[in-house]
């Protein structure tokens, strides 16, 4: 029987497992909550929360910036718990720790291949998609506008970078995890059937 654990990690034990485990291969700007994973005493990867790359993430649902947060990377190696499993367990800890969360918000990635299998498996709520968004090439990867300009937590503006290569990211797939009843009740209305894969 598969022995887990998740606690609190340091930034760089989190940073190792995005570096080698997540597909960005790149930690996330801003204030982070890191949580580990260890199955059987052996360090797997971390699940990681934080403000993502949104100033006004929680405007949408009249929440201030101590109500809301993004889980912004799952970074795991080859692990047998269900990924699911261990993202619920980070919930726990992440609503025991910081009492004001109201509602925790995720994406999936269609342009990876994601339509957000692992938060269908725990029940988060999916309220559709993001709209499309201008990225421009810098500092050799892809950045959201808000890098470019300054407008992202820890972001540096680009000097003229609307000339700067820039390519249209597709829409993300939203899923919604409230902690409290009332939250539960705000978004419920949002709910909309559940996106396929069909490549698979």
């Amino acid at each position: 029987m598969t022995k887990l654990m998740l606690d609190w990690c340091s930034h760089k034990a989190a940073a190792y497992a995005v570096d080698n485990w997540h597909y960005s291969e790149r930690m996330p700007l801003g204030k982070l909550v890191k949580v580990g994973v260890w199955e059987n005493d052996q360090f797997v990867g971390a699940v990681i929360y934080g403000r993502g790359a949104n100033a006004n993430i929680g405007k949408s649902y009249d929440l201030n910036q101590t109500e809301i947060c993004e889980l912004v990377r799952v970074a795991l190696k080859s692990h047998e718990t269900e990924v699911s499993r261990i993202i619920a367990i980070s919930l726990k800890l992440l609503k025991k720790q910081y009492r004001t969360l109201q509602l925790i918000i995720s994406y999936a990635d269609p342009a990876q291949d994601h339509v957000g299998t692992i938060y269908q498996a725990g029940g988060w709520i999916y309220s559709g998609t993001t709209n499309a968004a201008v990225q421009y090439f810098a500092g050799g990867r892809w950045k959201h506008r808000r890098e470019v300009t300054g407008g992202a937590f820890g972001g540096c503006a680009v000097p003229n970078y609307q000339e700067l290569p820039q390519r249209v990211r597709p829409p993300k797939h939203r899923y919604l995890m409230p902690l409290t009843k009332q939250m539960r009740q705000q978004v419920a209305p949002l709910a909309q059937a559940y996106p396929k894969n069909n490549s698979r």
